[in-house]
């Protein structure tokens, strides 16, 4: 079995990057490369084809996460019968998401924090602010990603 998470932000180029690096990162460590596969998305169209935002890619790698390869695509259609988890950075990504979801979806529409630790619900977006920002998502991203992979192992992959 192969589980797909998708990770959403609003332009692709700074948080949910940074949570697809952190998730597949505890994939990688945990061995579950083949039974989990996972992209990231924007619901806007702005920085289509763009790699991560410089402060978001120097995050990341400070942390053993590069995010350097990936580049921001928009939301599609297809994604919401490909996806076994679509995972919204903040309550207005979700609300966006819900309203281009087709009635039936595959999987999950939700917030990524959700499933952290955490009582936050949105991760912030760092993009108008300075660095910190930046360690500040790395930090609920991580969080809430170690949430998911044990969600994914005792509902999933009981067997991997």
């Amino acid at each position: 079995m192969v589980v797909r998470v998708l990770f959403v932000c609003l332009g692709n180029i700074c948080r949910s990057p940074i949570a697809q690096g952190a998730f597949d990162a505890l994939v990688a460590a945990a061995d579950l490369v083949k039974h989990i596969e996972t992209d990231s998305a924007g619901t806007g169209s702005w920085h289509v084809g763009n790699p991560p935002d410089p402060r978001a890619r120097e995050t990341a790698a400070r942390r053993g996460v590069d995010i350097g390869t990936q580049r921001a695509r928009q939301v599609s259609a297809e994604d919401f019968m490909t996806f076994d988890y679509i995972l919204a950075m903040d309550s207005d990504n979700l609300r966006t998401l819900r309203q281009a979801a087709p009635r039936d979806p595959r999987g999950q529409v939700t917030l990524f924090l959700d499933f952290a630790s955490s009582p936050e619900r949105d991760v912030p977006d760092p993009y108008y602010g300075g660095p910190e920002g930046f360690d500040d998502v790395f930090d609920l991203v991580q969080d809430a990603a170690q949430g998911l992979l044990r969600h994914i192992r005792s509902r999933h992959l009981n067997d991997a």
